[in-house]
């Protein structure tokens, strides 16, 4: 069973390395990464601030965070894809003691099957945010 499982990531890795790459880029290469990478059946996106013009979402991590999942699924609708085709999240808090507040606006936003994801506290988001969240998503 161990060396099944092994074949299978080793061709997994294969096949996404041969898969072809889009990059998302609405920065105009002005910022050090993209929005999102397609390869193959996947989407990678990038962390998402909950901001609106640039400015964080007034009221702390609750609407900072529902303002990110807001942009997240503005991402996904350029790709054809919904919340419920996410399949793993990572969630970054300026103080873990937010989870709670998080979560709340999170469980809102994706429902069961809720996709796989980690949560930690960071030591500093850009913006000085009290939340970060990336996802990737599958076809």
């Amino acid at each position: 069973m161990k060396k099944l499982f092994v074949l299978s990531c080793a061709l997994l890795l294969a096949s996404v390395a041969l898969a072809e790459k889009t990059f998302y880029d609405p920065y105009d290469g002005k910022a050090p990464f993209s929005a999102a990478v397609r390869v193959g059946d996947l989407l990678f996106l990038s962390g998402v601030l909950g901001t609106k013009d640039g400015q964080l979402a007034d009221g702390g991590t609750g609407p900072e965070t529902a303002r990110a999942l807001e942009i997240i699924g503005e991402r996904l609708a350029e790709y054809e894809l919904t919340t419920a085709d996410v399949v793993k999240c990572t969630v970054f808090l300026a103080d873990i003691a937010d989870f709670s507040e998080m979560n709340a606006e999170y469980m809102q936003v994706f429902q069961p099957p809720r996709p796989a994801r980690s949560a930690l506290a960071a030591s500093g988001l850009a913006l000085n945010a009290n939340v970060e969240i990336e996802c990737i998503a599958a076809y």
